[in-house]
């Protein structure tokens, strides 16, 4: 027999969905290495390398099946896009937010307060004379509601984004609730790191 699946119509099928789960588990999982998550980025290595067996012997088994060459490059393609959607969905990890503004800032002081985010802020000099520039560390998902925060207060006003590996002890606003009732412990903490 060639392969499981041999000379089935449904094998090109197979071979695409298997690539797709290997690329997106492969993309997400080279995301959360980065990240430090040291529990989910192995549990989606398994699985990748599981999968990716399965497809390649697929392929090995039915070299002749055109079909399986396509679906194997269609699923390689699409799971490269949908592992980079879902990483954007989850939004994991945490981000410092700069915001630099010769502006008196109390208006986005009291905005971030009230939305609870914690802050830092520091009297400096700019090119141009003094400037507030505010600190607050967040969770990636919240970037768009603290850009509306800045821009609100000032369109104009200078502010950089970076990615932060950890922070502890500050003042965060309550972790997903969905994450709390749908995700072991465990799971939970790699999330919100």
């Amino acid at each position: 027999m060639d392969g499981i699946l041999a000379a089935s119509p449904a094998l090109p099928l197979v071979v695409f969905t298997a690539e797709l789960a290997v690329v997106t588990c492969g993309t997400m999982r080279v995301i959360f290495t980065a990240r430090g998550m040291k529990y989910l980025a192995p549990v989606l290595g398994f699985f990748e390398i599981t999968l990716w067996l399965f497809a390649i012997g697929q392929i090995m088994h039915n070299l002749s099946d055109v079909g399986c060459h396509i679906g194997f490059a269609a699923g390689f393609t699409l799971g490269n896009f949908l592992g980079i959607f879902l990483e954007k969905q989850l939004a994991l990890g945490n981000l410092v937010v700069r915001i630099i503004t010769p502006k008196d800032a109390k208006p986005l002081l009291t905005g971030l307060k009230s939305a609870r985010f914690g802050l830092t802020t520091i009297d400096a000099e700019g090119a141009n004379g003094p400037v507030k520039i505010i600190f607050t560390v967040i969770q990636r998902r919240q970037q768009p509601q603290v850009v509306r925060l800045i821009r609100h207060f000032d369109p104009q006003a200078f502010y950089s984004v970076e990615e932060v590996r950890t922070a502890q002890a500050g003042v965060f606003p309550e972790a997903r609730p969905w994450v709390r009732g749908l995700v072991p412990g465990f799971v939970r903490k790699q999330l919100a790191a």
